[in-house]
């Protein structure tokens, strides 16, 4: 019998003759009945919680384990042993994995349960047991009749989704007299296989929860014009149970279920969208449309949307990325609840929702569903996932209307589950994945080391007999031969290698491919085998290709037993950089180490190979989120930090490290960003010391990237720190404008970004120029300070440029301009900032700001660069940049590189 406990509000346009006495009760029983509400929605009938392999009950999570040793729950045949794992990992210190129950031959379970849907959860820690190592667990588990799992090899899915634990919940209905039974099956084709559980949990849910009610038409099936609906001879098994806009809720912060809401970030691609909360929020929330267990208020207070935008975000979506099986038919549950303050009639905001790229709601209207705000409502679609992908890619795709059908182009989404269908057959289960690279037996190492070390010593033997013989004989001929050549190959020898003495590359053919070894230390810069890093890159697998740069192809690998990700750095034949510029990005990045700079991890200089190894950075350059790109725009208090980092990397090259280092190729394919959005400078290859002593700069030719150059240096030859400050400073105006330093355009005041810029600013005009996905965001003041900086920056005259300590301290003041511009208008009403925000008597900064956006001048131009499709930086000649090259010399100036990611 499930319990429902409603909000009850009473009626405030009550009149005086109303009984004083009736409201005095009312009031007096309103605390218990919130009291009530807040501690529970619902109230399983059934809620069993097994600590499996134990003999005395525990409490861990919020709910008391019992003991399933001696229990009456396991069958009376079966051989299945208690055990605790050898080791225990701090994720797994808890109950229920401290213990578990195994078996290499079949053992069950049986619960006497009420009839009705339930949640059945199995959790596993994979580890070895005493007498059971962690690779032979393999394994089937059926209930009722379904194929839960099938084969399953738990120590695999533990090391290739880097888990400890897993957790795995089912949803499966009890008819009428019947028994929950639970049946565990070691493979029989496997030797030394047995199956294994750590904890079982079974809890009851209201019969409308997921399954549909007999008299419900049921929901969309994409792709097809029939309606699908849930009934109680499947099975579901429960992939993704999101809180989209916040983080974890845990199991005991459910509505009775114990149900665990991950937080979507993992699975978001357009990351750049932040979440709201709306917490801050006193509209209590109205359960007219779903029950008020349906999913927690936490859960409906938070959302990802796409920044409150008007009309900036036809061009994006908000994007999920699922893996899922392929073969079944997936239940997606999508959760709204409106509350967004801006949000106040139906026409505010509406969105196109795709699944697996097929349209399955035109128009979505949360309002309109809802009947008001703060109510919250959900949404189910069916989903056929077909083929035989391993794991398939299941998409979920939120499109807003255009600005002529909405006031707002936004999307939003709160909550999502996601649940695998029973098939034909009864079958929920998945294949494995793909197993690592196997390990080798810990037991067979002392034997198969023992036979290796007898071999060795007994051909040790022999050849050492045999070679002391010929040593003897050719020693005195080889010596007097070479006497002759000694001082000369001493001679050359120490002038080829007296750039690199501290590093030592040395070459040595032995065969038809050059072996080359380093005595780099260790402890700063690893050498890598070609073995190696062909392991790490699955043979320079084409799929682990994430770009290409003028030094050569960049691959994702993972090394150490496959739990790092690095990125692989390989010199292409035929590259503008060779083994001068390979060289020096080791000799730099290995003395080298700061938060904002890339980490070296090592190298491979062998079998003709030149490859560097560095940490991973998730969210690749700096110019795949501004333009030309998939990657939705950046917010521009996000460009701000990025701009922070960057410029604070390239302090520490010029005033923190031993001696001076100019980069001399600052550019945005050189500014990589990792997975929490902080920007490290790469690329070392043609950085210089700068001047020592009393010299001024460093005399060199001039090597670059067109469109970032130092006229000084350009003109001069003369290299020193503040030509970095200037190739920064067209960084900056790229990520204020969206677009690349160079493009041919009709206008040639507009084809070198830091002219255009500069005349702009000198103008007045600067705001015309601005990244239109920025419109309406950046403070008046703010936008004054940061072109100020980047003017500074451009100044032809070497000397009055700042130092990147000023350009650092400039903009984190830029930075605090914005923040307090967002405050002020947000104590005052007008909202602002970056999620839009409306109401009050002033201005907002999108308000403020409009004067400096308002021309046609330019905008039109600068927006195509935003666009996926958009304007190349090529035309009916050809690269522009080359056209551009035309007009340099080249015997002088043949390093100077096209921008391109190295």
């Amino acid at each position: 019998m499930r319990t429902k406990l409603r909000l009850l509000r009473p009626n405030m346009s009550f009149n005086r003759t109303t009984s004083v006495s009736s409201w005095t009760i009312f009031f007096l029983c309103f605390p218990l009945l919130y009291a009530s509400t807040l501690a529970s929605f619902y109230t399983p009938d059934d809620l069993l919680s097994i600590n499996c392999g134990s003999s005395h009950n525990s409490t861990g999570s919020g709910r008391t384990w019992a003991g399933d040793n001696d229990s009456k729950f396991l069958s009376k045949q079966d051989e299945s042993v208690p055990a605790t794992a050898l080791t225990q990992s701090p994720s797994a210190q808890q109950v229920p994995y401290t213990t578990a129950r195994l078996s290499r031959s079949q053992f069950s379970y049986s619960f006497p349960v009420s009839p009705g849907q339930k949640f059945l959860r199995l959790f596993l820690y994979p580890a070895s047991y005493p007498g059971f190592d962690r690779f032979d667990a393999f394994f089937t588990v059926k209930s009722g009749g379904f194929t839960l799992l099938k084969d399953f090899n738990a120590s695999v899915w533990a090391d290739a989704y880097r888990e400890d634990t897993i957790f795995i919940e089912f949803c499966v209905n009890v008819g009428d007299g019947e028994r929950l039974n639970l049946t565990f099956t070691p493979n029989s084709t496997h030797p030394d296989s047995y199956a294994f559980v750590n904890g079982i949990e079974i809890v009851s849910m209201p019969e409308d929860l997921y399954y549909t009610k007999p008299d419900d038409l049921g929901f969309k099936l994409i792709g097809s014009v029939g309606m699908f609906s849930i009934s109680d001879d499947v099975a579901l098994q429960t992939r993704y149970r999101l809180n989209v806009g916040g983080s974890q809720i845990s199991s005991t912060k459910d509505t009775g279920m114990l149900r665990s809401w991950d937080s979507g970030d993992s699975f978001f691609v357009r990351s750049s969208f932040l979440p709201a909360d709306f917490e801050g929020e006193r509209r209590p929330l109205m359960f007219t449309k779903v029950p008020n267990y349906t999913a927690p208020e936490e859960l409906y207070r938070t959302e990802r949307d796409m920044g409150m935008h008007k009309t900036l975000n036809m061009n994006t979506n908000l994007t999920w990325e699922f893996p899922v099986d392929s073969g079944f038919t997936y239940m997606l549950r999508l959760h709204f609840c409106e509350l967004n303050p801006v949000i106040n009639d139906s026409y505010n905001r509406m969105f196109d929702i795709y699944i697996a790229d097929q349209l399955a709601e035109d128009g979505a209207n949360v309002l309109k569903w809802a009947k008001g705000k703060g109510v919250p409502v959900y949404r189910d679609y069916a989903v056929i996932v077909s083929g035989n992908a391993k794991p398939a890619s299941l998409s979920l795709k939120m499109h807003p209307e255009p600005a002529s059908k909405v006031e707002y182009s936004d999307a939003f989404l709160n909550g999502l589950e996601v649940f695998k269908i029973s098939d034909s057959q009864s079958n929920l289960a998945g294949p494995n994945p793909d197993p690592p690279p196997p390990r080798p037996n810990p037991n067979d190492l002392p034997q198969k080391q023992a036979r290796k070390n007898r071999s060795k010593i007994l051909i040790g033997v022999i050849v050492g007999v045999a070679a002391s013989i010929v040593v003897l004989i050719s020693c005195t001929v080889f010596f007097l031969i070479n006497r002759g050549k000694k001082a000369k190959e001493s001679r050359k020898s120490s002038s080829g290698t007296s750039k690199w003495a501290p590093y030592s590359f040395t070459t040595t053919k032995s065969t038809s491919t050059a072996t080359n070894a380093s005595s780099l230390p260790m402890e700063l810069c690893r050498h890598f085998s070609i073995a190696e890093i062909r392991a790490a890159t699955n043979n320079f697998d084409e799929l682990f290709n994430v770009g290409v740069g003028g030094f050569g192809n960049v691959y994702k690998g993972y090394i150490d037993g496959g739990f790092t990700p690095v990125a692989i750095k390989r010199l292409k034949p035929g590259s503008q950089q060779g083994v001068h510029e390979f060289k020096t990005e080791i000799e730099m990045l290995s003395q080298l180490r700061h938060h904002h700079l890339v980490s070296l991890i090592g190298y491979c200089y062998e079998s003709n190979e030149m490859i560097l190894v560095y940490d991973f950075m998730a969210r690749g350059t700096l110019r795949n989120h501004l333009y030309n790109s998939e990657n939705p725009a950046l917010p521009w208090k996000r460009r701000l930090q990025i701009c922070i980092g960057a410029a604070r990397g390239l302090h520490y090259l010029h005033a923190g490290a031993k001696h001076m280092i100019i980069h001399r190729d600052v550019k945005t394919t050189n500014i990589l960003i990792d997975d929490k959005w902080e920007a490290k400078v790469s690329d070392f290859g043609l950085s210089r010391i700068g001047p020592t002593g009393l010299k001024a700069h460093v005399s060199t030719v001039v090597k670059g990237s067109i469109g970032y150059l130092d006229p000084e240096y350009y003109k001069r030859q003369h290299l020193t720190e503040k030509s970095d400050v200037y190739s920064f400073g067209v960084v900056l105006f790229e990520v204020l404008c969206g677009r690349p330093p160079i493009i041919r355009i009709a206008d040639k005041r507009q084809v070198l970004l830091s002219d255009w810029a500069r005349n702009c600013f000198h103008t007045g005009t600067l705001g015309h120029i601005v990244d239109p996905a920025l419109r309406g965001t950046i403070s008046p003041e703010c936008l004054k300070k940061f072109g100020e900086i980047g003017i500074s920056c451009l100044d032809d005259n070497a000397t009055r440029r700042p130092t990147m300590n000023d350009v650092v301290w400039g903009l984190e003041f830029a930075l605090q301009l914005q923040e307090n511009a967002e405050k002020m208008r947000g104590r005052e009403g007008g909202g602002g900032g970056e999620e839009g925000g409306g109401g009050g008597n002033k201005k907002t900064i999108a308000e403020e700001s409009d004067s400096m956006f308002s021309s046609s001048n330019s905008v039109s131009v600068v927006s195509d660069f935003n666009k996926s499709s958009g304007v190349s930086v090529t035309s009916s000649n050809g690269d522009c940049s080359k056209d551009t090259s035309r007009l340099l010399d080249n015997s002088v100036f043949s390093e100077i590189f096209d921008p391109k990611a190295r």
